[in-house]
């Protein structure tokens, strides 16, 4: 039996540099924090998405990138059975720090239950969920470094088993002002680099 063949196709790439989808660099990031260029983004693709600003800079991370990659992808008509890999080295940390800061001074104790929520990184495959609707398989993995090796083998067990049609998947990693975002998409439809260790490797790189 002939193995399918997968490809990777629509590629976004979002660092301190800039903006860059499909090898293009659409934006030079000439500001001075992830928060300000994450709404030129934003703005910039006219997301109409309110919730965005109520979510931490991991989420908005990850909620950009998927954004740019999937919209021309969901079909708002019909259910869309695309699953999320998502890993990062640092989880949430940054959000972690922000939430400890809120509770470490006993005179100033105000805990916030919006900040808490986001104290898990796989919050930020919720948000990109619910933009989209999508109730398929999803997951979030944390590496010291990026295992494009892992991401492969696990993205096509779940194309392979029949799990999802397409899979969305991403390296973002966010602390403070050191970001990087990766996100792509894998399914059947021949339109990028063949799906494989060594194109992961390039996207990445």
């Amino acid at each position: 039996m002939l193995e399918t063949k997968l490809y990777i196709n629509k590629v976004c790439t979002i660092t301190s540099k800039g903006l860059v989808v499909d090898g293009q660099t659409l934006m030079i990031n000439d500001q001075n924090s992830f928060v300000e260029f994450a709404k030129k983004i934003y703005k910039k693709y006219e997301i109409n998405y309110p919730k965005f600003f109520k979510m931490d800079n991991l989420s908005k991370l990850a909620f950009l990138a998927s954004e740019i990659v999937l919209r021309e992808e969901v079909k708002k008509e019909q259910e869309n059975n695309i699953a999320i890999v998502f890993a990062n080295q640092s989880a949430s940390l940054d959000t972690d720090v922000k939430y400890q800061e809120s509770i470490a001074d006993k005179e100033n104790y105000f805990p916030s239950p919006a900040v808490f929520v986001y104290t898990l990184p796989n919050i930020c495959i919720g948000e990109v969920s619910i933009k989209h609707k999508l109730n398929s398989e999803n997951a979030f993995f944390v590496f010291d470094q990026f295992q494009p090796s892992f991401i492969y083998t696990y993205t096509k067990q779940l194309l392979d088993l029949g799990k999802a049609d397409k899979v969305l998947c991403g390296w973002v990693e966010l602390f403070q002002e050191n970001y990087k975002a990766v996100v792509y998409l894998v399914d059947k439809k021949n339109k990028g680099a063949v799906h494989q260790i060594d194109s992961i490797k390039q996207i990445f790189n």
